[in-house]
């Protein structure tokens, strides 16, 4: 039953990824759907843990969102292939920025969304 669990979450995490790429559009200069679901899926992700840190969630709802729903909308590996892309494509400034940015606000992310839910 906790496969199902997973399993909804991150297909629902997955459509609302694809939402966020048709909202923000696709930018070949810099990568802003992907660096803005990561930013989202971080904070969502700090809420959480800090909610199941004070035993507000159960273990049903941390397979669901936490695990199936972040991992869902989460987009690392999407993140990995733009770097390389800018990287292929000599965009070095493009490419730095955007690991430096994607790193900082998403640890961000977690610090606001753990400290507001803790």
């Amino acid at each position: 039953m906790q496969l199902i669990w997973i399993f909804l979450g991150g297909g629902l995490g997955s459509v609302c990824r694809y939402l966020i790429t048709k909202l923000v559009g696709v930018d070949q200069v810099f990568p802003f759907a992907t660096l803005s679901a990561n930013f989202l899926a971080s904070f969502m992700l700090g809420l959480l843990f800090g909610m199941s840190g004070n035993d507000i969630l159960s273990e049903r709802q941390k397979l669901f969102f936490m695990t199936g729903f972040c991992g869902g909308f989460s987009t690392f590996s999407t993140f990995s292939l733009e770097n390389f892309n800018l990287l292929d494509a000599g965009n070095f400034l493009s490419f730095g920025l955007n690991v430096l940015l994607s790193v900082v606000i998403c640890l961000c992310g977690i610090w606001l969304g753990y400290r507001i839910s803790a």
